[in-house]
């Protein structure tokens, strides 16, 4: 086993024996949430809960970081999914219910929400930063807005966040997984009031946008009893080959280098620690312990090859081979959003049976105009319902500025209003 394969592995099983979680997956939906915020952030010793299941769970007592919402309850909720490999990981998250009843038809809607770009240290767990125990995000207006419009909240913090473990930044299916089954474990946390058979909504920026159309593209194999009706996804990093090619030696280098980090996670047999310098390993420890703008500030106009023994640029590096024959060129392509999509019945890959909101702005400096272009056409040429949307804003501007619409819009699919889209 690579040796950073072996110290991942070797960290999470400590973190689990050193103490399990309050409530174990074989106890099924706990009778109360009333594990220690630390047992919430270690995983288990190994993991056995089925994808949804809830693990350990923990009231919260406010969220400082949503201001201008409602009165509201909260918990931190430690759940069930699966790797890009289908292999069971636990990963944490926050379930968020406004106390005003609801009013609306049917039950309350849930929103799974999943967050932008946060760094991969551990204390940059949303769920820690929702809850004030740190603060370097910024979608606390998004969270607001949706409370609200009188929506549960379903806000996953992704995998890798957890004692021991570090986050598969820009890996796709490890994304989709999360947020989806952070919907189906809602209903599960005792006293949240969320019905399993509540409508769902699916809404991500940034990174949360790759993982959110991830999870549109996922929904209806891997998580077919969630009744979602739309998914909202802006600022999409859809071609990460383009991606980083756009990075590489630029103001925001640090999300490159956090994306190759995340990929050699999930990806632990392809070459990685023995291709780096001095520069290199000091990057990567560096790197796992910042946050967003940390990451930032310690990166920019970095390029990729000054990290790497021989100098590797990106194409050099996308023709190394694993042990199985996968290049790193097959791995970063594993995770293009768009491809092999279609409607129910057309036996596409990932078939889509409900609207998808895509939206940037228009002085994005992170996500090319032309990819985003692509995406919106392959969507659109494969019959998917598909709305647009530009905004007058450059690649953090452009979440705020769309916040509103994007509440109506799933406001009105949880109406069941709907859309023909402007393909």
């Amino acid at each position: 086993m690579p040796r950073r394969a072996a110290l991942l592995a070797a960290a999470g099983l400590l973190g689990g024996l050193l103490a399990a979680p309050a409530v174990t997956a074989a106890a099924g939906t706990p009778e109360a949430c009333s594990a220690a915020d630390a047992d919430i952030y270690r995983p288990p010793d190994r993991a056995t809960a089925a994808p949804g299941a809830v693990v350990a769970c923990r009231k919260v007592d406010s969220l400082p970081m949503v201001i201008g919402g409602p009165a509201l309850n909260a918990w931190k909720v430690q759940y069930g999914s699966t790797d890009g490999r289908g292999r069971p990981v636990s990963v944490v998250g926050t379930v968020v219910v406004p106390q005003k009843p609801w009013t609306g038809p049917g039950e309350r809607p849930l929103v799974a929400f999943v967050p932008g770009t946060l760094g991969i240290g551990g204390q940059c767990a949303f769920s820690r930063q929702l809850a004030g125990q740190y603060q370097d995000a910024y979608e606390g207006p998004n969270i607001a807005a949706l409370l609200n419009a009188g929506y549960a909240l379903a806000a996953t913090d992704g995998q890798g966040y957890m004692d021991g473990q570090v986050h598969p930044y820009a890996s796709g299916a490890e994304a989709g997984h999360a947020a989806l089954d952070m919907a189906r474990a809602a209903s599960r946390v005792p006293g949240t009031g969320v019905s399993p058979d509540a409508r769902v909504g699916i809404w991500g920026y940034s990174e949360g946008g790759s993982g959110s159309l991830w999870a549109a593209q996922l929904a209806r194999s891997y998580a077919p009893g969630l009744k979602v009706v739309g998914a909202a996804s802006g600022g999409i990093p859809a071609d990460l080959k383009q991606v980083a090619s756009n990075l590489d030696g630029q103001f925001f280098a640090g999300f490159l280098v956090d994306a190759f980090i995340g990929l050699s996670v999930t990806h632990p047999d392809m070459p990685f620690d023995d291709l780096l310098n001095d520069s290199g390993r000091k990057a990567v420890k560096d790197a796992e312990s910042l946050c967003a703008l940390g990451t930032v500030s310690r990166f920019p106009l970095a390029r990729i090859e000054q990290y790497t023994k021989d100098g590797l640029t990106l194409d050099r590096i996308y023709a190394l081979r694993g042990s199985d024959g996968t290049t790193w060129g097959d791995a970063v392509e594993a995770n293009k959003l768009g491809v092999g999509v279609g409607t129910p019945g057309s036996g596409a890959r990932y078939e889509i049976g409900f609207p998808v909101f895509q939206y940037r702005g228009l002085l994005d400096e992170v996500i090319p105009a032309q990819m985003a272009s692509a995406t919106r056409r392959a969507y659109c040429d494969a019959g998917i319902t598909t709305r647009w949307a530009p905004y007058v804003g450059d690649h953090l501007t452009g979440d705020a500025q769309a916040v509103g619409d994007v509440v109506h819009w799933l406001g009105d699919r949880f109406d069941g209003k709907a859309d023909t889209g402007n393909c």
